[in-house]
């Protein structure tokens, strides 16, 4: 794990501009960084498979073509960094994840969500956090299809919490009952992530 991701000593300039939109400790950004845990994964968009998968009735899994059958919403939405920047007004198109949900039959069990990557990337979610319009499949920012560096070419999109909950290249979401840890959270970062309460770490829970 880069170390200089597990690090008290954030750094950037604070907000003062905006100071009811943007968490505490944050600083804006007209740009988009790009940060990773690992080398980026190129997918060949044949290839590309979406699945929903554990506590459902019956698994689905969608290709590419099938996916971007599905009813493409806009978004504009603020989204907030861990390493302390945040973006103000991002403009997304993608599938939200209530649509999603809709293919499949949640058992009673559900509460929460793993989402896995090509790569390895894992990040877990309570399900009531991707519902109701909460998140959503990313496939373009700013009108552009999303690059391999910002996740291309589909990613997580959970705007109210910290970013890498938002998951890259993402490849299916698995249902459980229980909450697991994912890779940041395996090493110390916050189980839910809130930036407004500053879940950064897992003693900030």
């Amino acid at each position: 794990m880069p170390s200089s991701f597990y690090n008290k000593g954030f750094r950037g300039k604070p907000n003062t501009s905006s100071p009811d939109r943007v968490p505490p400790g944050q600083y804006l950004t007209q740009g988009f960084p790009v940060l990773s845990a690992g080398p980026t994964p190129r997918i060949h968009l044949p290839a590309w498979n979406f699945t929903i998968e554990g506590l459902v009735a019956s698994p689905v899994q969608l290709n590419w073509e099938a996916f971007n059958a599905l009813p493409v919403e806009s978004y504009t939405r603020d989204i907030h960094c861990v390493t302390k920047w945040s973006k103000l007004d991002a403009h997304w198109e993608g599938v939200s994840i209530d649509t999603l949900l809709g293919k499949v039959s949640l058992l009673p069990e559900a509460r929460y969500v793993m989402a896995y990557c090509y790569g390895g990337y894992t990040t877990n979610i309570p399900l009531a956090d991707v519902q109701n319009g909460k998140a959503f499949i990313g496939l373009r920012i700013e009108g552009q299809p999303l690059t391999p560096e910002h996740g291309g070419p589909a990613r997580l999109v959970v705007p109210h919490l910290y970013f890498w909950k938002s998951a890259k290249w993402i490849k299916g979401l698995r249902l459980m009952a229980d909450d697991q840890p994912g890779f940041w959270e395996e090493a110390g970062y916050s189980m839910h992530a809130d930036p407004w309460k500053e879940q950064r770490y897992r003693t900030d829970d």
